[in-house]
Parts: structure tokens; sequence; C-alpha cells
């Protein structure tokens, strides 16, 4: 999953494990931002945290699993199972004892026969040297945490702890074993060895979020900046060194995983005659061929949203549907401003500097929605990197607005990730939306090619916690940038082990030549079958079509999750 911050993972990990058995056995491998987590025996304070982790660059967590403290870093890989494990006496131990016997065999496989186990000291070791940290819980008959075994890690980053409350021993990884094995190599390793554990013959199903390594250079790989018209945005859908800061970048990661290259079907070229997209010329299909009808209910919005000075992600974005939606009488408010912090590859919103914020805006949607009627309002923004808490204040205070004015509508959220901060999304948890919508939007592999500054984990850590909080959630995805029907699967079953109830799938219309090509157009029986899919998975209410976006059809789903009995 690359480089993950140790919340994303940990709520990732507890989204999952509260599906049960229904959510399916994951093993999730991924790198953490330098951080020391406590294990139970160290949560009233533990005198084996020697410095301010802060002054060193880590973060401090508290974990739910045993054992002591620790450091997660890059060039480690962490592997946390969930898992179903059986019920018995001993379950923990034998749980344990099987972790340390997974990565014993890899180090073996790489060409470290001599790993071991130590007696009363949980993990893996190289003599007196530990190479792979354990540590677990198991509740209602399943795992949750795992294992961290050391690749290339800054071995210094453990002489800030006493790691595992343990005096008396070091700390090793393989290359300072002399073992000349990459990330990539330890990853392949541990996932081959996991599947025969837990998968046997059952087969598995695997996603690996498209990474770079510190070599590659980006600068032959990102799209020229494209101007856009009168809108003015100058953007670059890849993310550089320069326009995305290294520590933000979601799924960055040191694996030596390749960047998805221009021309192949991953979809990440930016020319439109290379192979396997399609030209920005051609017509669309008939069926992508939305009419335009700009009758009198279409003008009569359109005179609210400019005489409140409203903006809608239906006119920002360029979504195809404005005119059935806004003929219908209804529309997708956008707080925040119209300019986004972030250049997402698929994305037509603005990415200029952002302006200031107007504090009257709630309470002005509010109007809106009072002026329009209606039953339904669904309320987005743009992506404030810039603003403390993200703009996760602006949702709360206009849910509040359209509360007061009409109680009886009920308001869906389609949030930002607020960088995963978990004060930010509880000020938005708190407001109670009758639905939280964040948009995962492609399948693993393109991630770092669409959504630069995100991160599919901290996506689904988010959704994860919406749902922890009590909520109705939601989440969507695009189609036509190079994914497979197996990969969308792969998606939507991610999706729903962390409790999503909603899910709308629709095609990607390539805004203009700056933005990622369309690799191909999905049939809408194609989309019908995915739609049944989503439905035998388990989510309440599925909309798929080559028109559906976010907020389509957004009154019919949210009866799926409030009516009666639910």
């Amino acid at each position: 999953m690359g480089r993950v911050r140790y919340r994303d993972a940990l709520a990732l990990q507890r989204g999952i494990h509260a599906g049960g058995a229904a959510s399916g056995d994951y093993v999730l491998l991924m790198e953490h931002h330098p951080v020391y987590t406590l294990g139970i025996r160290a949560w009233k304070g533990s005198p084996h945290v020697l410095v301010d982790p802060s002054t060193v660059g880590a973060e401090l967590v508290p974990a739910d699993r045993g054992g002591d403290v620790t450091y997660h870093g890059p060039g480690q890989l962490v592997g946390y199972p969930i898992v179903s494990v059986p019920v018995r006496p001993g379950a923990t131990s034998a749980h344990v004892h099987g972790l340390e016997q997974l990565v014993i065999d890899v180090l073996a496989d790489l060409g470290l026969p001599g790993a071991t186990r130590r007696p009363g000291f949980p993990g893996v070791w190289v003599e007196d040297r530990k190479i792979c940290a354990v540590g677990v819980r198991l509740t209602r008959g399943r795992s949750m945490h795992g294992f961290a075994l050391n690749v290339n890690t800054d071995l210094s980053m453990f002489s800030h702890i006493v790691p595992c409350g343990i005096r008396d021993a070091g700390v090793t990884s393989l290359t300072a074993e002399g073992v000349p094995a990459t990330m990539a190599d330890v990853v392949e390793a541990i996932a081959g060895r996991a599947a025969a554990r837990w998968a046997g013959a059952l087969g598995v199903e695997r996603q690996d979020v498209a990474t770079r390594t510190p070599s590659n250079d980006l600068g032959d790989r990102t799209a020229p900046r494209g101007e856009l018209g009168d809108r003015g945005g100058a953007r670059t859908p890849l993310a550089t060194a320069e326009t995305v800061p290294p520590d933000e970048v979601g799924d960055q990661s040191v694996a030596e995983a390749p960047l998805v290259t221009a021309g192949t079907a991953g979809g990440c070229s930016d020319a439109s005659d290379a192979p396997g997209v399609i030209a920005i010329g051609p017509r669309k299909p008939a069926w992508l061929r939305a009419p335009a009808n700009m009758g009198p209910a279409y003008r009569e919005l359109k005179q609210t949203m400019r005489s409140l000075d409203l903006v809608t992600v239906c006119e920002e974005a360029g979504c195809p549907n404005i005119f059935e939606c806004w003929g219908a009488g209804t529309a997708t408010f956008m707080l925040n401003g119209d300019r986004c912090t972030r250049a997402c590859g698929f994305c037509l919103v603005d990415t200029r500097r952002p302006a200031a914020l107007d504090p009257t805006e709630p309470e002005r949607v509010a109007e809106a929605v009072a002026e329009m009627g209606l039953a339904h309002a669904v309320v987005t923004a743009v992506a404030r990197d810039d603003l403390p808490d993200g703009g996760a204040s602006a949702f709360a205070t206009t849910v509040g607005a359209i509360r007061r004015r009409t109680p009886t509508t009920t308001v869906e959220l389609l949030i930002p990730d607020c960088k995963g901060d978990p004060d930010a999304l509880e000020a938005i948890f708190a407001a109670r939306p009758d639905v939280l919508n964040h948009n995962l939007e492609t399948v693993a592999r393109l991630q770092r090619a669409a959504r630069p500054s995100a991160s599919y984990a901290r996506s689904l850590a988010v959704l994860a916690r919406a749902k922890a909080a009590g909520l109705a959630t939601k989440s969507g995805l695009m189609l036509g940038m190079g994914e497979s029907e197996e990969e969308v699967a792969g998606a939507l079953a991610d999706l729903r082990a962390v409790g999503v109830d909603i899910v709308t799938i629709g095609q990607y219309l390539r805004p203009t030549a700056a933005h990622l090509p369309v690799d191909r157009w999905w049939h809408p029986d194609e989309f019908t079958r995915l739609r049944r899919r989503a439905e035998a998975m388990g989510f309440a209410h599925g909309e798929a079509s080559p028109l559906t976006r976010s907020s389509y059809h957004a009154r019919d789903a949210v009866t799926s999750v409030t009516s009666p009995g639910r």
C-alpha cells in the first residue's frame, strides 16, 4: 500500500476488523512515516521512550496491541494480517508463533537462513539482534496488528527508545546483515508466504498501489502545464516534488515498484495519441451524450445560485448531468470557494491559489436549500490543505445552518480527506450528516496517477472512521483510466470491508487535453454487471451507469440507509 501514516493504517485495520469474517481475510503490507507506537503495557507512560519523538521527526501513538514501544518508519515492511483465528486456549501464542515462522521462512528465502525465535521475547532474531518485531491483538476470533520487518531501515531511530523494553539486545536489518534484498523483493516473498499460509487453495485477490522509487525522475513523466482558458488554472495532473510536499504524498513509498508509464494500459499517459488511450477528439458513444435542456427550471435554479453567489460542483467540475439535475431542481453545493489546493489528474476544478473563506457561505447555502425546497441536500467542498482543519468547520456549520432553516431536509456531505486529521474529521462527524460520502475515485494501482496528493489507505480509513462514528457511508469510483473489471471488484470489496453502505460507479470523461486520458468507454451492460456485483457484496444501494456521478440520484440512495428497519 506504499507509505501510510500509522493513524490511517490503524483506522483501516479497525474498520476491516469490525466487519468480522464477512469482510474477508486481509493482509495489509505497507511502510509508515516515522512513528513510535506504544503497546498496551506502555500506555501509562513508558520509561523506554528516551526522547521527545517530535525532536527526531517522529510521532508517538498508542496502539491496542500487546508489547511495549517500537519504531516504524521508511525501509521497514509492516504487515497487518486481519484474519480469522480459531477461538481456543493459546490462540494468541499460536498466532504469534505463526507470524514468526512466516518471517523466518521469508528470511531464508531471501538468503538469511539463521533467523530464529528467542524464548520469552516475541519476534524474529538474528543471534542477539532483533530483525522483526511482532505484536498482535485477537478479539472475536479476528486478528489485528502484526509484524514489522527491518529491510533497509534507519536503525539509529531505535536508539531513542528501548525497543520492546529489552535492554540487552540490539536491532538489525536485512541490509545490516548483508542481504541485498530490495523492498520489492521482500514484498513479493511475504505476499507469497502469506497467501500459502492463509488462502491455500482458495486463491488470492491482490491489489498494489502504484509507487515510485527515490531514483525515479518524475520530470519527464509529468503532464505539461496547460492553461484552462478563462478558468486560468495551470495544472500538473501527475505530482512532482515541487507540487506536492514529500510528507504529504499519499501512498508514496521507497518500494521499488514502477510508476505506470506513458502509453501503457495504466492510463497514466498525457499524450492524446499514445497507444492504449482514446484521443480527446472522437465523438463519445451515444450512451454518453447527455441532452442539454435549459428550460425554465434550469434557468431558475441558475438564477438562485447567482443571486446568492454560490458555487456548485455541477458547474466547476463540468458534470454532464447538470441539465437533468438542475432541471429537476437539485444541485450539489461546493463550499470553501472554487479553487482547490490539489491537482488531481481527472478533475476540472481550478487549482490556482485559493481565496479567503466567506463566513456567510453556510447561511447562503441554507437559504438556497430553503428556496429550492430540497428534501435532500448534497454539500461538497474543494480540498483546502492550506487551512488548519482542511475546511472541516465549513461542513459542520453548513449542516447546522440547513437544519435550522429546513429541519426535515436530509443532508449528505461529500468530503475531502482533511489529510486524515482526526480532529478535523471528528468535527464533521459530530455534525451528524445523514450520509457521509468520500470518494475512493479509482482502483489501487491508479491512485498515484489520478490522486497524487491523496491515498488509497487514507480514503478507506476516512470511511472506516465515519462508519465507526455511526454514520451511513458512501463512496464512488470512476471507470475508464485503465482499470480492469477485477480491479474494480477488488476496490468494491475494500469499500464494503470498511462498511460502506452506498456506492456510485460512473464513466470518467476527460475534461481537457491536460488531464488524464480515457483508456476506454465502459458499456452500459458492464455497469449493470458491476452494480449487481456490488449488491451481491452487501451494499445497501448501488448506482452504476456511464453518467453516474457522486450525487446522481442521491435522494433515492439515502432512503436505502435511512428507511425504517435499517
